[in-house]
């Protein structure tokens, strides 16, 4: 770990901790009032019903967030077809955290055939249409028309793996980063424990959102480039060729220069020499410029992908228009001590009471697991995990367990030192 890293359960508490843990994070405000609470510090919205587990993104990032000090409430599933429902909580002092759930709400609503599914896994009896499409821009846009001054933080998978200009399929077009189409102050991509910290307790330092600019595993929209990094081309590192031709399995090759072949293959693969990440961005191929070439696509994507290295990987950055996408570098892995403290942190383990005897079935498949590790170095090119996760892996090793048989849930605590295995 770097030595400029704060781990993020060493951060001073903000004020609000007096009020204790929650046996679940409010998402009424009748709740609120049973907390002694007169307001929110801040308020997550989520595609999915609200479960206190952490296989459940708002469940992890809101005890992050209680662990820190800070009064976090749940609004889960809200009917977006007006601003009421983001608005039962109240204006929240710091901001709106803003996530579509544990999936793609476009994956989530439809099949690869364009199809409109009836079922989702993360909605009380497996009900459908309880998210819009593309939920984080609705959700963004209906906070933003709630409480037009209170910063919005979007994160998640779906903002996650939208964080750049990308292709969408369901449009069949390259659309811009989410972040420019929900008009959101930050975007936080992958893990984003470390920096959704950061961003809350300089916010409650009173720094203004838009001067946060250089935390890492942030994508921000600036005006201009910022004048204290030296920018080099994508070009730089990999040039774009021409589409890739496979050739026919059945042709007989006539004529087979090996020697030719060897000297191309080595001209492919020499690059220029690394910069110095912490002053060196890459300038990727433009918005407007993707929407029509796919080799240039492919090849912003692909650089993406080689500058994703948190320790040696740079930050990107894309015009859209007349302004700059700024992508900061990939954050820091959470360290074992770290990730054992998200997981170990007060869970219910359960869903929210409001929804009785509702099956949850995200729920029933991994209410009795345990988080062990993140990240995946494969790459596959049909999965998201080293996009989001990246390709570290990251365990949670200092484990005990001990069962609850009443409530068919585990409880587990970290130890220090790991059990043997």
């Amino acid at each position: 770990m770097y030595n400029d890293v704060t781990p993020i359960h060493e951060h001073k508490k903000y004020w609000a901790e007096c009020f204790g843990v929650a046996r679940f994070l409010p998402t009424s405000r009748k709740e609120m009032d049973a907390l002694g609470w007169d307001s929110c510090d801040i308020i997550i919205v989520t595609g999915d019903a609200y479960v206190d587990h952490p296989s459940f993104g708002m469940a992890i990032i809101g005890r992050l967030l209680e662990a820190q000090g800070f009064r976090v409430g749940i609004i889960a599933q809200p009917d977006w077809s007006n601003k009421n429902d983001f608005m039962k909580l109240g204006q929240p002092n710091l901001f709106f955290g803003i996530t579509a759930g544990n999936m793609d709400s476009m994956i989530n609503r439809y099949t690869a055939d364009r199809k409109l599914r009836h079922d989702d896994a993360y909605t009380p009896n497996n009900e459908g249409g309880k998210r819009p499409d593309r939920a984080t821009l609705v959700y963004s846009q209906r906070c933003r028309e709630a409480y037009k001054e209170t910063p919005i933080v979007l994160g998640g998978i779906e903002a996650s793996l939208r964080r750049i200009a990308h292709y969408d399929y369901w449009s069949d077009k390259v659309r811009r980063s989410v972040l420019f189409d929900a008009k959101a102050d930050i975007l936080l991509f992958g893990n984003a424990e470390r920096a959704l910290v950061e961003v809350a307790h300089r916010l409650a330092d009173g720094e203004a959102i838009s001067d946060m600019t250089n935390i890492r595993g942030t994508a921000v929209n600036l005006p201009e480039e910022p004048n204290n990094y030296t920018i080099i081309d994508s070009s730089r590192i990999e040039k774009p060729g021409k589409a890739f031709v496979p050739q026919n399995p059945y042709e007989v090759e006539s004529n087979c220069d090996t020697d030719k072949k060897e000297s191309e293959a080595k001209a492919i693969t020499i690059r220029p020499s690394r910069h110095d990440a912490k002053t060196t961005a890459v300038r990727l191929p433009p918005y407007e410029k993707l929407n029509n070439d796919r080799i240039l696509y492919a090849h912003a994507s692909r650089v993406m992908h080689l500058e994703t290295n948190p320790y040696s990987g740079r930050a990107l950055i894309q015009k859209h228009g007349n302004r700059e996408l700024w992508v900061n570098q990939a954050p820091i892995p959470l360290s074992t001590e770290e990730m054992d403290y998200v997981f170990g942190l007060p869970y219910a383990r359960v869903p929210h009471p409001m929804y009785g005897k509702a099956k949850i079935p995200a729920y029933d498949m991994i209410k009795t697991s345990v988080n062990i590790m993140r990240g995946c170095f494969g790459g596959c090119s049909f999965c998201s995990i080293t996009e989001h996760e990246g390709r570290i892996i990251q365990t949670a090793l200092r484990i005990r367990l001990s069962m609850n048989w009443k409530r068919s849930a585990i409880k587990f605590q970290a130890l220090p030192v790991p059990f043997p295995i």
